[in-house]
């Protein structure tokens, strides 16, 4: 589980390795090649993020080519528009967790959110949740902020954390905007403690992540991940190197 408590301020972050386990290398846009998802899953072993979220028919490539290393491989289910039956949303997540994959972002039935079938939400979430749970598996739950009201968006965080899921996630980036600060601030206020936060759409520089962590994010989706940690790299040698000498 990923969650912080939205009330208790967070300490500045203080190594590489803390923004970049926070860091899901996306590599789900539908043009990318097969030697482009290869060099995604070698930039983010590379790098040290905390995963890399492929696209289904890619399961199996990442999974082979981040063996052994600390990079877990996670991919979608329901995506982009989140409509799919619960059914074949389940046999999507069952047959990436078959192939290796250990955390799936899934996304929420829109349109049924709209529609206020919260009952349907809730139903869908449990039987996903635990799927997942069952494979040792997470579960991150797309909201796609940009078509939602803050109603709407605060009865979704309640139904996530009631289902328990474990990351509730602001956007797939098809949608016509993508994480806000103050959309992050809104979904730590009204998850539970044990869900965490993804912010993911737009987020390309270290401003912009440091911005999300500082808001209340646990994991950020980024496309942007070298240019992030290696201006977060060059902050800390350009810090140690300013402290003042030890003297004994």
């Amino acid at each position: 589980m990923g969650g912080i408590m939205g009330d208790q301020a967070r300490p500045p972050l203080a190594t590489y390795e803390a923004l970049a386990k926070m860091i899901d290398h996306a590599l789900v846009r539908p043009e990318l090649t097969e030697e482009q998802v290869i060099e995604g899953c070698r930039i983010a072993k590379e790098y040290g993020t905390a995963s890399v979220s492929v696209r289904p028919s890619d399961a199996d490539l990442a999974v082979r080519h981040l063996a052994g290393s600390s990079v877990v491989v996670g991919s979608v289910a329901g995506f982009p528009h989140g409509s799919q039956t619960t059914a074949v949303k389940l046999y999507e997540a069952r047959d990436l967790l078959r192939r290796g994959v250990r955390e799936i972002d899934m996304v929420i039935n829109i349109g049924k959110l709209l529609s206020r079938q919260f009952q349907y939400i809730e139903t869908e979430l449990v039987q996903m949740a635990e799927t997942c749970h069952e494979s040792g598996a997470l579960l991150k739950v797309i909201l796609e902020t940009a078509y939602l009201t803050d109603e709407l968006k605060i009865v979704a965080c309640k139904i996530c954390t009631n289902a328990g899921c474990d990351f509730v996630k602001t956007s797939t980036g098809a949608a016509p905007g993508g994480a806000t600060l103050e959309d992050v601030r809104l979904m730590r206020a009204h998850c539970g403690p044990n869900v965490g936060v993804k912010a993911a759409g737009g987020v390309r520089t270290l401003e912009a992540a440091l911005a999300f962590y500082e808001a209340g994010c646990t994991r950020i989706g980024a496309t942007a991940t070298t240019a992030i940690l290696d201006a977060w790299k060059a902050r800390l040698e350009q810090e140690l190197q300013q402290q003042p000498p030890v003297i004994s």
